[in-house]
């Protein structure tokens, strides 16, 4: 059993230092707390001399979103309790299962008993929290309501998930349809072609123009098919090489948007999250041109992203929101802009950008429906065209089969 010593503050506000025997840290600070005192420090001591138990290191693992879900919900129901932020903290860092997310919890509980607020605890951590999770919880601490704000969070992490899964559902069956067309042509040119090629060579004579390309093609497949499956990983490792840089990032979006139906459901996906954000970043108390500034990064689209930083500049020179919003016609149409409009002059802002991200979403669920209702007889169509050309390819010099062995 190992001694800690700590470093604490009493009920009386007094600094005051000791040890305790323990097995783990986790359980030396059990100690502490359980003797009324608030733990500042708390070092495993070795033959006389303190060192510090957590290392600089990283997490072991990247912490799932599902725990940090969790630890959001559950900490806004023990601050709404009445608890104290740092025993709130301890509880919850106490209980979590995920070594990554025990590791996080403790710095993060650490930082805030050694004095930091905890926005700049969460900060430390940006691949966990995200840039607008520490905006709102700095807000929610500067208002004093943290709770509601961290409740605020998890709805709308929650939301946020429900809407990528289902643009992530709506496209596995699409992708299994291209990845069953493209098996079964790599089958058909590999396998079961060249055994009808070869009878057909028996017998010489001329094939039919058509199939003439469906043997070559499978004599390439098969004579060059690793060449050819090597060059297209190259190829795909190059382009999303160059997906990375910012240019290349905005080619492709900016094609992305001109494209009909998918360009107005990837700029409908870019309003709800820039209206849900901002009405929540607005109702937790976030100055507008700071929750325009975290919002705008949470778009996940430069190019629509520039259009906000040019709102931004124009509201920081005193015009009014809805005005400035307005250059942009594919991610704010009228509709939205004049919802805007009345909802400044109500002074309802948030609600009604809450309202409106409900409101499209519900236009993107039924858009995300229509494609996939589209893509689906389109791929089968293409498969079927396919794989047809190819038996029907096969099939010509069988009709003329008694000319050939003439």
């Amino acid at each position: 059993m190992a001694v800690f010593a700590y470093t604490a503050i009493d009920r009386t506000g007094r600094k005051t230092t000791g040890t305790v025997p323990a097995d783990t840290r986790a359980a030396a600070m059990d100690q502490v707390i359980g003797q009324g005192l608030s733990p500042v420090t708390i070092e495993e001591s070795r033959g006389g001399a303190a060192v510090a138990a957590v290392s600089n290191r990283p997490p072991p693992t990247r912490v799932p979103q599902s725990a940090v879900e969790s630890f959001t919900r559950e900490l806004a129901n023990l601050l709404a309790a009445g608890l104290p932020l740092s025993r709130a903290l301890h509880l919850l860092r106490r209980e979590v299962s995920n070594p990554a997310a025990k590791h996080v919890w403790s710095r993060v509980h650490d930082d805030v008993v050694g004095g930091q607020s905890l926005a700049e605890a969460l900060a430390k951590w940006p691949k966990v929290f995200s840039t607008v999770y520490i905006a709102m919880v700095r807000a929610g601490e500067a208002g004093g309501f943290l709770h509601v704000v961290l409740q605020q969070i998890a709805d709308f992490r929650t939301r946020e998930q429900e809407l990528k899964g289902k643009v992530k559902a709506a496209m596995v069956y699409p992708c299994v349809l291209a990845v069953l067309a493209v098996a079964v042509l790599i089958f058909l040119l590999t396998f079961f072609i060249p055994r009808f090629s070869t009878l057909f060579a028996q017998f010489g004579g001329n094939l039919p123009f058509l199939t003439q390309i469906i043997v070559a093609a499978s004599h390439f497949l098969r004579d060059y098919g690793l060449y050819l499956g090597v060059a297209v990983v190259i190829l795909v490792v190059f382009i999303r090489r160059s997906l990375m840089s910012e240019s290349g990032k905005r080619f492709i979006e900016r094609a992305t948007l001109r494209t009909p139906i998918v360009g107005k459901l990837g700029a409908r996906f870019a309003l709800v999250r820039f209206a849900r954000m901002l009405g929540t970043l607005v109702g937790a108390g976030v100055p507008l041109v700071a929750s325009l500034r975290v919002a705008k990064e949470a778009l996940g689209n430069q190019t629509l992203a520039d259009s906000i930083a040019h709102a931004i500049e124009e509201v920081q020179r005193g015009t009014a929101l809805s005005k400035s919003l307005a250059a942009d016609a594919l991610l704010f149409p009228p509709s939205v802009i004049e919802m805007i409009a009345v909802a400044e002059e109500t002074g309802r802002l948030d609600k009604e950008l809450l309202r409106m991200s409900l409101s499209y979403e519900g236009e993107l669920d039924r858009g995300l429906r229509m494609l996939v209702a589209l893509a689906e007889p389109l791929l089968l169509f293409v498969m079927a065209g396919l794989i047809g050309t190819v038996v029907i390819g096969m099939l010509l010099p069988v009709f003329n089969l008694q000319d050939l062995i003439k």
